[in-house]
């Protein structure tokens, strides 16, 4: 456990780091950070240098002689310093394995993860406690540091956690009361060995967990649904295929079904799509756990608005409908989209490769698209795979693609960018595509 007579080294001087850094810092703990880019790089490192014992510009002999390391995500493990730290037994943790160890003991945790869904899934339970009344934070993987916020004083009755696989593999004594598994679905395997070991990372969210705690899965993966007897915790399972007595929750004649009594009809919702369905079954199936207050949860889900960036209405020009569905960096993600229209659309993709399998997409392209525009590093490789299969046509220049697809659109079709990659061959994250697509797109609208 958190130990203030300990010196931490931080690796890495982005938001989770120097979240970790303030707060061990204001627990009187030592603290030394160290970050691999040069200070010019790294936001504030004037004014980080003041308050800290810093380096920039590599990792020094200096990190051996702290007594315990908080390892920020975007680090990979097989990375040169981490295993010079593992051959010296440096015990390492994740900066949410910190935040666990310091928060204030009645704060309850709801921790979401999976390969797609989960910054909705985390936001959603969140609306949900706010508006029935509770005090809840959103934190993690999405917006502020779990550390950025006071979690080792009483005052928040719930911390919602979005976690990444990444964020997962250096947990300890993490515990989350209620544990949420989305799915799990081949991503980032430029990370990883192998799938399995992408699966086992996933499946550490419910390693601590007891009878008493909750584990909330969907039975509509496979990887998730055959390993079930894994999960120490008590099982609430929700699927858009399988009824009751199997799940908890489920999809019966346009509705939510939660239990006999409960029921939400998806025309009420103000998110779109059958995954997004799935999504509002495991956050009130998640909340529920804690609160055994559904009949409010579900009025307060009602009032839920769609995340930027997924499948995000855009523009209406002319009768053309343009969606930004830039989060969808993996193969799973473009399918949820495919099948949220009940038309085939026009679909932008491409982007850096994470060593993703496209060709599982082939078959429902075929069905679910007019035309398939692809632009980016993937691009040619995408082109090989599906140019004699479909109409496909590849774009090098992102905006000329947009326009493209544009040009070639009649009034009543969609376009909908969905790149299934990260997006870091022209882009600072999915976020910053996903605003240069909407501006092109509302450029194009005034010149109409």
């Amino acid at each position: 456990m958190f130990d203030n007579t300990l010196e931490y080294g931080i690796l890495g001087m982005a938001r989770s780091g120097i979240a970790a850094a303030r707060l061990i810092k204001d627990l009187g703990g030592k603290v030394f950070l160290s970050e691999l880019r040069g200070s010019e790089q790294v936001k504030d490192a004037g004014e980080l240098q003041q308050q800290f014992d810093c380096e920039f510009g590599g990792h020094t002999d200096r990190l051996y002689h702290c007594d315990r390391w908080i390892v920020s995500p975007g680090i990979p493990l097989d990375s040169p310093i981490i295993l010079a730290g593992k051959k010296r037994n440096i015990p390492m943790i994740s900066e949410i394995e910190l935040g666990y160890q310091v928060k204030a003991q009645d704060s309850k945790i709801i921790a979401v993860t999976g390969s797609n869904g989960k910054s909705t899934v985390a936001s959603l339970i969140d609306h949900l406690l706010k508006n029935n009344g509770y005090r809840s934070i959103l934190a993690g993987n999405i917006g502020a540091a779990f550390c950025s916020f006071p979690i080792h004083k009483p005052g928040y009755d719930f911390i919602v956690l979005e976690i990444s696989s990444f964020q997962l593999d250096l947990i300890d004594t993490f515990r989350p009361n209620v544990a949420v598994l989305l799915n799990i679905t081949p991503d980032h395997m430029n990370r990883y060995a192998g799938f399995n070991d992408y699966i086992n990372s996933k499946f550490r969210i419910f390693e601590n967990q007891r009878p008493e705690d909750t584990a909330v899965i969907c039975l509509d993966s496979e990887q998730v649904a055959e390993r079930q007897n894994r999960i120490p915790a008590r099982l609430r399972r929700y699927s858009l295929h399988l009824k009751a007595p199997d799940c908890d929750a489920w999809m019966q004649e346009g509705e939510i079904r939660l239990g006999i009594r409960h029921r939400l009809p998806v025309k009420d919702l103000k998110i779109m799509g059958p995954h997004n369905y799935a999504n509002v079954m495991a956050a009130l199936l998640a909340a529920d756990a804690l609160t055994n207050d559904i009949a409010n949860l579900i009025d307060a889900a009602r009032a839920f608005m769609p995340l930027t960036h997924r499948l995000e209405f855009v523009a209406d020009i002319n009768g053309v409908l343009f969606f930004n569905d830039s989060k969808a960096t993996n193969t799973d993600s473009v399918r949820s989209a495919l099948l949220s229209f009940d038309k085939p659309i026009r679909i932008i993709m491409g982007g850096s490769d994470k060593g993703e399998d496209f060709s599982v997409l082939t078959e429902l392209l075929k069905q679910k698209t007019k035309k398939v525009y692809v632009t980016g590093d993937t691009a040619p490789q995408m082109e090989k795979l599906w140019k004699d299969q479909m109409d496909l046509e590849h774009v090098p220049d992102f905006e000329d693609c947009i326009r493209k697809a544009w040009q070639d659109s009649q009034t009543g079709d969609i376009v909908v960018l969905s790149p299934a990659c990260a997006s870091f061959d022209r882009f600072r994250n999915f976020e910053h595509r996903g605003d240069v697509f909407k501006s092109i797109v509302e450029k194009m609208a005034n010149e109409v």
